[in-house]
């Protein structure tokens, strides 16, 4: 196990609101191609020659639609990121949760098994378990 000290509960909680926020982005993107052509279509009628084009918009609405167009892959890959991100520190901190169980489990499993004879061994040397490290007289 690294040196890492991941507090699983606060990640969760993080994780959980980032998601929520995150959620909100969808609902963002979706309506945002609607406002941009709404924006468009009141931006006022700058048009060469003074003339209105037919269905409004004029140059300013066509520089929002442009802006729009470019802009929307941006928006879905923040999107895309974001989830990616989200995905990854969860999937990290499950990880890591989980290798603190397989750890535990190992050294149950280590502590399961009969003491070896090097183990007795050692332990004689040292005084015996509970004497305190001392040998006895």
């Amino acid at each position: 196990m690294s040196g890492w000290d991941i507090n699983v509960s606060g990640v969760s909680s993080v994780l959980k609101t980032t998601g929520e926020t995150a959620g909100k982005l969808k609902d963002e993107l979706d309506s945002y191609q609607g406002n941009m052509k709404g924006a468009a279509g009141h931006a006022g009628t700058l048009a060469p020659g003074g003339e209105a084009p037919k269905g409004g918009g004029g140059l300013v609405g066509a520089a929002l639609a442009e802006f729009a167009q470019h802009t929307q892959n941006d928006l879905k890959f923040i999107a895309a990121r974001t989830s990616k991100s989200l995905n990854g520190a969860k999937d990290a901190t499950v990880a890591y949760a989980n290798g603190d169980q397989e750890m535990a489990e190992r050294l149950m499993h280590e502590a399961e098994k009969a003491v070896t004879p090097q183990e007795i061994a050692a332990m004689a040397g040292k005084g015996g378990a509970g004497s305190g490290g001392t040998k006895d007289a």
